[in-house]
């Protein structure tokens, strides 16, 4: 059965914030508000989470998971960035983006694509989503609430509580939130290529 929070859309309550973290930590898995869709997120320590957003999306093992993260330094770490794709996401974080990047050992291999080892990354602009990472003090693993056989992602978080509430273990709600996903750009092939089009604005990649 998921517990339910009720957060401030602009400051978020400190202490279901930690709430929230205290579930993550014990392997908990969480539908979130963020910038752009709800998300499923969990901590990336805890393997059987994948299987689980696997099972919830109806996707496979070629899904790409996203690491939201609190600002670029995070992201360098979990991810080899080079000078210009630095430049790139300094333009464009926080923000509404997903970047397809070639993931580092810092990472265990099952959160990797399977033949590319590349995973996406992110630095949300959300309060919420922010006061979470900071009070984990770690990246969460996310990836977008779309349901099997729907195209649009959830964003009512009562609906979301009705539905999902014996897969997830927390659903927090924050004030309004969107339908649209966030802008994915892959990294990996030199020039920035548009892998889906999304919240976050083209013009700053040329695109």
């Amino acid at each position: 059965m998921a517990q339910f929070f009720s957060l401030h859309e602009e400051h978020p309550q400190p202490r279901l914030i930690y709430q929230a973290a205290e579930i993550l930590r014990s392997g908990g898995l969480a539908a979130i508000p963020t910038d752009a869709a709800y998300s499923l997120v969990g901590v990336t320590g805890h393997a059987p989470l994948l299987d689980r957003i696997r099972r919830i999306r109806g996707v496979d093992e070629r899904h790409h998971f996203t690491l939201m993260c609190r600002d670029l330094s995070e992201i360098a770490k979990f991810a080899r960035v080079d000078n210009v794709q630095f430049r790139l996401l300094k333009s464009a974080t926080p923000g509404s983006y997903t970047f397809i990047l070639e993931g580092t050992k810092e990472l265990p291999r099952r959160l990797l694509h399977p033949k590319r080892k590349t995973i996406g990354l992110r630095v949300p602009d959300h309060p919420l989503v922010l006061a979470l990472l900071e009070a984990l003090d770690e990246p969460l693993l996310s990836s977008t609430l779309i349901l099997p056989g729907e195209e649009e992602s959830l964003s009512d978080p009562d609906e979301i509580r009705e539905r999902l509430e014996k897969q997830l273990d927390l659903v927090l709600e924050a004030g309004a939130c969107g339908q649209e996903m966030t802008t994915v750009i892959n990294l990996t092939e030199g020039e920035p290529q548009l892998v889906r089009a999304g919240k976050g604005p083209l013009e700053p990649f040329g695109l």
